[in-house]
């Protein structure tokens, strides 16, 4: 204040720097916070499975310099999509216990800045894709990021069917780092979609179930009201990670795999579906929390497993 006496302002003016930095450390972690760090984990995995496991163009094999340039330019994209979503839904957020401390749901960011940070994010990231990987990668990340946001986003408010039309964006980094590496799409690439699209079910309806009061509080149709919300639930968790096993075997049978690689997509997909019937035939927070762990767990495993066991 003015009216403070010179001595008392000179003697607190050394603590200046310290608050100085923490409050920036504090924007910077808001600001990562905003990218979803955790989703892009797993949309990195797939990307570069989908690179890695493509057939390596004739003019040479696997490139480091285009991995890291798909992989940067799909994660600006990744990011730009989770700030705008939350910019989108900062008002919903602030009514669930789950996201309320959220940067922007919790006003600690102005919704302006995320605004802008998330646009620009978004362009750079496509840009970069379509000047450094080719336009098809750019193009698939932008479609992917234009329904995100303004096809499932919105219908979560609308419908119980977002889960599923969610799931096709959501299915699609894998292409993106296919395409990058050879410019096309053929079955195998589509086979990974499948994988990664299936999965999302169970993954989402552990996550619905957990958070069901929260979602119902924002207004959140994401599950539907009265008895058939039990058969909704169980029918995606149990579908899903039932017609993954059979789907995981299809690099075995194409011959780019090993028994290696069957072996352990086979365990990994009976755990998980395991946990998925447990939670089919006995709906309960805690059991819900075991199969988000799974699902966790399952995806990137069975990815790392392709990759490492690729012939």
């Amino acid at each position: 204040m003015a009216t403070e006496p010179t001595i008392a302002v000179l003697s607190a003016s050394p603590a200046t720097p310290v608050n100085l930095a923490d409050r920036l450390h504090e924007s910077a972690s808001d600001y990562w916070a905003l990218t979803k760090p955790e989703v892009n984990f797993l949309i990195l995995i797939t990307t570069f499975a989908g690179f890695y496991l493509a057939p390596a163009p004739a003019a040479g094999g696997f490139r480091i310099l285009s991995v890291i340039e798909v992989l940067v330019g799909t994660l600006l994209v990744a990011s730009g999509a989770g700030t705008l979503n939350q910019f989108f839904e900062r008002s919903f957020d602030a009514q669930m216990r789950r996201t309320a401390r959220r940067p922007l749901a919790s006003g600690r960011i102005k919704s302006s800045h995320a605004l802008r940070f998330g646009i620009s994010l978004s362009l750079a990231g496509t840009a970069y894709l379509a000047l450094a990987v080719g336009v098809v990668p750019s193009l698939l990340a932008g479609v992917t990021l234009l329904s995100y946001l303004f096809l499932y986003t919105p219908l979560k408010r609308i419908t119980p069917l977002c889960t599923f039309i969610g799931a096709f964006p959501g299915a699609v980094p894998p292409l993106i780092g296919w395409t990058a590496a050879r410019g096309g799409l053929d079955g195998k690439a589509w086979a990974l979609y499948a994988m990664v699209f299936l999965w999302q079910f169970p993954h989402f309806m552990a996550i619905a179930w957990m958070y069901r009061e929260d979602y119902a509080r924002a207004g959140y149709l994401v599950l539907p009201a009265g008895k058939f919300r039990d058969h909704f639930v169980a029918g995606q968790s149990l579908v899903g990670s039932l017609a993954l096993i059979p789907l995981s075997l299809i690099p075995k049978i194409g011959g780019e795999s090993s028994l290696v690689y069957s072996a352990g997509a086979l365990v990994l997909g009976s755990i998980f579906l395991y946990y998925s019937a447990r939670f089919a035939l006995h709906r309960s927070n805690a059991i819900a929390r075991q199969l988000l762990v799974a699902s966790i767990i399952y995806l990137p495993a069975v990815f790392v497993l392709l990759v490492l066991d690729k012939k």
